[in-house]
């Protein structure tokens, strides 16, 4: 499945909104994604997974790399609004608390 991603920049929050499957094919596009709208000035970075039925360890990966990475630079990066068995995989590795997940 295809990977759609769009943003969104309120004051200094960035909105990514993704769809689809994360995963080793596609998960350089989430990269990018969350790195731009850091990298553009956004205090909070909010990861809209709702449409995310979906994420390999990559993806887990990019989130966790641009969860730390944004803490070093005085921002925060939320996953907001995951699908039960995404927030699940979330919680069973433990990174459920890094990524600052929101229902």
């Amino acid at each position: 499945m295809a990977l759609e991603i769009s943003s969104e920049i309120i004051d200094t929050k960035a909105i990514i909104r993704i769809e689809g499957e994360v995963d080793v094919s596609n998960a350089s596009e989430l990269r990018d994604a969350l790195d731009t709208a850091f990298a553009d000035g956004a205090k909070e970075v909010e990861a809209d997974f709702a449409e995310v039925a979906y994420i390999d360890s990559t993806g887990i990966g990019v989130l966790v790399g641009a969860a730390h990475r944004a803490q070093e630079s005085g921002s925060v990066l939320v996953v907001a609004n995951p699908q039960k068995n995404v927030e699940r995989v979330f919680t069973l590795l433990g990174v459920d608390k890094d990524l600052n997940v929101r229902k």
